[in-house]
C-alpha cells in the first residue's frame, strides 16, 4: 500500500452503535479469507484532525475480515482467538518482510 497520497481511514460502527475511525494499515489474503489490519484514530486536541496513534499508548492492532452479507462487503471480527493469532502472525510476518527488503 502506497502511503504517497498519506494513509487510509474509514470510520466503522459497532453493534452498539457507536462510531469508530480506524488508519487502514494492510489487507492480507490468507486460507482464501481477506482481512484488513488497522490502528485506532485519535482527533487532534486543538483542531479537531486525525493524527496517528501513538503507539506508546495502550492502542492494539485491530485485525476484521472481509465477509459478504446480503451482496455487499463488510468487515467482521474474526471467529476464534486461533484464527486471529494465525492472522496476526501473518500480518507480522508480511510487515517484517517488507522492513528487510
Amino acid at each position: 500500500m502506497s502511503e504517497e497520497f498519506g494513509p487510509d481511514f474509514i470510520t466503522i460502527t459497532d453493534e452498539d452503535g457507536t462510531e469508530f475511525e480506524l488508519e487502514h494499515l494492510a489487507t492480507l489474503e490468507y486460507n482464501g479469507q481477506t482481512y484488513m489490519s488497522f490502528f485506532p484514530a485519535v482527533e487532534g486536541e486543538e483542531d479537531g484532525s486525525v493524527e496517528d496513534v501513538d503507539l506508546d499508548e495502550e492502542y492494539g492492532l485491530i485485525i476484521l475480515k472481509v465477509v459478504e452479507v446480503d451482496g455487499e462487503e463488510q468487515l467482521s471480527t474474526l471467529d476464534s482467538e486461533e484464527e486471529l493469532e494465525l492472522v496476526y502472525q501473518q500480518f507480522m510476518d508480511e510487515l517484517f518482510d517488507e522492513e528487510e527488503g
